[in-house]
């Protein structure tokens, strides 16, 4: 396939959201840990909370190879900024009003969300190596290549989480560690076939 000349201007904002919400996944997942009341996921945002500031600390690596101002707002960043606001004001809010358990259930849903976005940029960065030609490419592969698994991991790791936290909620049997846990999902594959392997692990 031809690559192609991407949209400098585009890759910029890309790269803005993407630290802007790595940014943000620090004080979500700050409020998230704090939120834990089941010691494996505590220690499993931990982990992704060490593993979040790396990624900050990887993109503005970026932003410095590539020339580019890592404080540049735009109304894209802005949009990303309020998100993350709001997820750890629903956190806190959680926290203040909810019963621990579900206090807990608010965050999962929360870092659901936050990682939902933050594995969609890391895709479109890693599609931008892979289709796109250019300068800088070569940092952006770098980026990606240190990244990838951890987002993979975080993002599947913590529906399991958020779904059996609902089922235990609903007074369902529930699997904890979530099969996704279990098994070390690394993919959307990987994650789909730990779900309907879930009624096996009961």
């Amino acid at each position: 396939m031809k690559k192609t000349q991407p949209e400098a201007a585009q890759v910029r904002e890309l790269l803005l959201q993407a630290l802007q919400t790595e940014q943000g996944g620090v004080k979500i997942y700050e409020a998230a840990v704090a939120s834990a009341i089941n010691d494996d996921l505590r220690k499993e945002w931990t982990d992704y909370l060490e593993e979040t500031r790396t990624h900050v600390r990887v993109l503005l690596n970026v932003f410095e190879e590539l020339g580019l101002d890592p404080e540049q707002t735009t109304p894209g960043r802005d949009v990303v900024g309020r998100i993350g606001e709001s997820l750890v004001a629903a956190i806190r809010e959680a926290q203040n009003t909810a019963e621990p358990a579900a206090a807990q259930l608010v965050a999962a849903e929360c870092v659901v969300l936050a990682e939902t976005k933050d594995h969609m940029n890391w895709e479109l960065i890693g599609h931008l190596v892979e289709h796109a030609k250019g300068e800088g490419l070569d940092v952006l592969k770098t980026a990606f290549e240190a990244v990838e698994s951890d987002e993979d991991h975080h993002l599947y790791h913590t529906k399991g989480w958020a779904r059996e936290l609902w089922i235990e909620a609903l007074g369902l049997p529930a699997v904890l560690p979530p099969p996704e846990e279990v098994k070390k999902v690394e993919t959307a594959i990987g994650a789909a076939r730990a779900e309907q392997a879930r009624s096996r692990m009961l």
